[in-house]
């Protein structure tokens, strides 16, 4: 089995393309655990509940929109906990 030699060239355009995507990667993680995300989330899920409650005529939807936007807030933010556990609990697994 013959294998071929990489130019220096070759490995330093497979070193960039790393580069590359490991930068891709540590901006969707920051975007993961941003500030912006987590606005965003909320005011989207604030604005679709409002609407929904409005088209089936419940009274105050902007207020009653509140609480359900919260609680899924809520739950998103505790996600996070569980993820740790569980990555704790993989990693003492595996050794």
């Amino acid at each position: 089995m013959v294998m071929s030699k990489k130019t220096i060239e070759e490995l330093e355009k497979e070193i960039d393309k790393i580069k590359s995507r490991n930068k891709k990667v540590e901006a969707e993680k920051a975007w993961e655990t941003s500030l912006e995300r987590k606005m965003s989330i909320l005011v989207l899920t604030y604005m679709i509940i409002s609407l929904v409650m409005l088209f089936l005529g419940f009274d105050k939807p902007f207020l009653n929109a509140i609480i359900p936007t919260c609680w899924y807030i809520l739950s998103t933010l505790s996600v996070w906990l569980l993820k740790r556990k569980y990555i704790e609990r993989y990693i003492n697994k595996r050794g």
